[in-house]
């Protein structure tokens, strides 16, 4: 008989760094998780200071709340739908299409939305046909 190859890892030595890396993911969670709420602080001071919001600090916003969102579904599934970066992949290319305003080049404008239709087409399809956990 001959022993079956090992892959040099011990069962409980691949528990452990399965603990260690799941240590390591949820400590960079809650970093991001921090990062972000200090992000919104920020803005939200820069905006009293300015004593004026725009439509672009309102899609800052809501990509904050949305990798807010993102985190939050991490920490409850242990994984992120993937419809999360597509949400913040719209904002962003909204954002951006806000903050160039009438100086942007239409077929620019024409590339961006497409892109967002693109995405939104993509999230409804991942939405629409998710498998359902059994």
């Amino acid at each position: 008989m001959t022993p079956e190859p090992s892959d040099g890892l011990s069962p409980s030595d691949r528990a452990r760094a399965l603990l260690a890396f799941r240590f390591i993911e949820r400590g960079l969670l809650f970093l991001i998780a921090l990062l972000t709420l200090g992000a919104v602080a920020l803005e939200l001071i820069r905006v009293w200071q300015a004593q004026n919001v725009n439509l672009a600090d309102i899609l800052l916003m809501f990509l904050y709340t949305e990798v807010i969102g993102m985190v939050a579904a991490f920490y409850v599934n242990s994984s992120a739908p993937v419809v999360y970066p597509i949400f913040i992949a719209i904002t962003a290319l909204a954002r951006l299409i806000v903050l160039q305003g009438k100086e942007m080049a239409p077929q620019s404008i024409i590339f961006e939305a497409s892109a967002i239709l693109l995405l939104a087409v993509a999230a409804t399809i991942l939405i629409r046909f998710r498998q359902k956990p059994n």
